[in-house]
């Protein structure tokens, strides 16, 4: 009963906030619902079935093949997204399908991740995921929704690549888009990349809050983890950020840092990891705000497994003339290994640049999970380091 309560008090926690949030992105939101356009028409390209029966899906996309989704001419917005695929995640890795978007007859994507951590579900997990652009819901998360804009001027792309090692049974989709004359001159191109990095501890050892010593300090964000690394004028609108940490040991306590214009040193500088998305004190609860929140918390041993946290700068972008680099620590000073995974958001203004190669699938292949059993392995090694003692405790020095 008491579980039962705490599922219906976070889901009218969830409906609250986005009711408060509707209200907060600003009454004008809300009234431009109520004017009349001219010179638009609504589209939109799906996987229904050609012959008027019930076999709406793409089906049998093949290990390694290419799939084309959308190829629209002309200038207009997609305004609106939905995928669901089958079979389920423990089957098929959302982790190995490759979504990439084409903006005005490009031969480079502007967007490229793969499909799972691009609408908020990291590893190859699914779960329900609640924000104001990106979204995933019933049932466990499969039916992955986006509202960000993305606008085009002489065509649009899109297509996903099967790398999972089996078929896809069946990809099911909507692009729903608006078709205008011409594209307001301002519009940027929508642009997304994701990242993926086992990191590096110090020589001197995982010494995050000081537990093995002195810490240094980290003035430059040397060795930093990449968000976005982007040349070009435009603005940066969030990341979904995906963390997997071997040790019960606290990942957060590393700052962002964000160099705007080939500032040479960080133009905003943040005072920790849950301080940039919005939360405090070092987090393990499910949290769902439009903005921001935490979708996925590992539920072990201090912080010790995966945690997916997000930050939309809905009413913040980062505003950028020449580059933007979005970078944060992972732990103190960089001392911390951890699997990191991420997916960038951005508008960027013509002419547009080739996005960095995203990992490839070996590189973003999911670390496993530490256990109790690795947990008693550690305390029998150090058991053995410290002479091996019947009634060693655990914490002698």
């Amino acid at each position: 009963m008491r579980r039962l309560s705490s599922i219906l008090a976070s889901g009218l926690l969830s409906v609250c906030l986005l009711c408060s949030a509707s209200l907060a992105v600003g009454a004008n939101d809300l009234a431009d619902l109520a004017r009349i356009q001219s010179g638009v028409k609504t589209k939109r390209v799906s996987s229904y079935d050609r012959a008027g029966g019930n076999n709406d899906r793409f089906e049998n996309i093949k290990n390694g093949e290419t799939r084309e989704l959308f190829n629209v001419q002309g200038a207009g917005t997609i305004n609106h997204i939905w995928i669901t695929i089958a079979p389920p995640p423990e089957q098929l890795s959302r982790n190995d399908i490759i979504l990439r978007m084409y903006w005005d007859g490009n031969e480079f994507p502007s967007v490229e991740s793969p499909i799972g951590p691009f609408f908020g579900q990291g590893w190859n997990e699914s779960y329900p995921f609640v924000s104001l652009p990106l979204a995933s819901g019933p049932v466990d998360g499969r039916g992955m929704v986006s509202y960000f804009s993305m606008p085009f001027a002489k065509g649009a792309r899109i297509e996903v690549e099967n790398q999972t090692g089996r078929a896809i049974d069946a990809f099911y989709y909507f692009v729903d888009y608006v078709e205008v004359e011409k594209l307001a001159e301002d519009s940027g191109r929508f642009c997304a990349w994701y990242n993926h990095e086992l990191t590096e501890a110090l020589p001197d050892g995982e010494n995050e809050w000081s537990t093995l010593g002195p810490q240094g300090n980290n003035p430059k964000g040397e060795n930093n983890y990449v968000f976005a690394d982007i040349k070009g004028k435009g603005h940066y609108v969030g990341v979904n950020y995906y963390v997997h940490s071997p040790s019960p040991m606290w990942y957060g306590e590393g700052d962002d840092m964000i160099f705007i214009d080939g500032d040479e040193t960080r133009t905003l500088f943040g005072t920790g990891t849950e301080d940039y998305f919005n939360t405090s004190w070092c987090p393990k609860a499910l949290y769902t705000h439009p903005y921001y929140g935490y979708a996925r918390v590992n539920d072990n041993v201090g912080w010790l497994g995966r945690t997916h946290v997000y930050r939309f700068h809905i009413a913040d972008p980062i505003y950028f003339d020449k580059s933007l680099k979005v970078t944060i620590e992972h732990g103190h000073n960089n001392c911390l290994t951890l699997d990191l995974a991420s997916v960038a958001y951005w508008y960027q203004a013509l002419p547009l640049t080739k996005l960095p190669p995203i990992p490839n699938k070996e590189a973003r292949k999911p670390k496993s999970f530490i256990n109790e059993p690795d947990m008693h392995k550690w305390r029998d090694a150090w058991r053995k380091a410290h002479g091996g003692d019947d009634q060693l405790w655990g914490n002698e020095r």
